[in-house]
């Protein structure tokens, strides 16, 4: 199935050589909705780690939403369609988004986390308070930050996107 979609999606010979595969979580659980009241379905661990960072975060006077969590292999590549359908160039797309296989929310424990008054998915939201309190708080909940600058995937900085990682 990934190979096919691949290479539909024109994705180039050696990108699984620097990219994670990472296989489609099957044990999801509601874990509410995202900023435009969509739902949205995360490991059940990672789901409680979010739930117990978000209310910490809260009692601090900082709001964290949530944008996206779980996506499977089929959404990450309508995903990458639709730019593709926009005229971008997958070498373009593939700076920002993960191929089908390659994306930590495949796992279910990804989530990308906005703020009011902030842009969502934007380099903005580096500029939150929000962002400021997750660097400094969230590896107590088991999160961490998954695209610093220059990081190794090749991938555009991603202050938004963080990772829930089993100790």
């Amino acid at each position: 199935m990934l190979r096919e979609l691949h290479t539909e999606l024109g994705i180039p010979e050696g990108y699984a050589d620097r990219m994670p595969r990472y296989a489609e979580a099957s044990d999801l659980v509601d874990a509410g909705v995202n900023i435009v009241a969509r739902p949205i379905r995360l490991d059940p661990a990672a789901r409680e780690a979010w739930l117990e960072m978000s209310h910490s975060a809260l009692g601090d006077g900082v709001t964290l939403l949530s944008v996206s969590g779980f996506r499977s292999y089929d959404d990450q590549a309508r995903l990458i369609r639709k730019k593709l359908n926009r005229g971008e160039a997958i070498a373009d797309i593939l700076g920002v988004d993960a191929a089908p296989g390659h994306s930590e929310h495949h796992t279910g424990r990804a989530i990308d986390v906005a703020s009011p008054g902030s842009r969502p998915l934007t380099g903005d939201f580096e500029a939150s308070e929000a962002f400021g309190w997750l660097s400094a708080n969230a590896g107590r909940f088991g999160f961490s930050l998954s695209y610093p600058r220059g990081n190794l995937q090749g991938l555009i900085y991603s202050p938004w996107h963080w990772m829930w990682r089993p100790v």
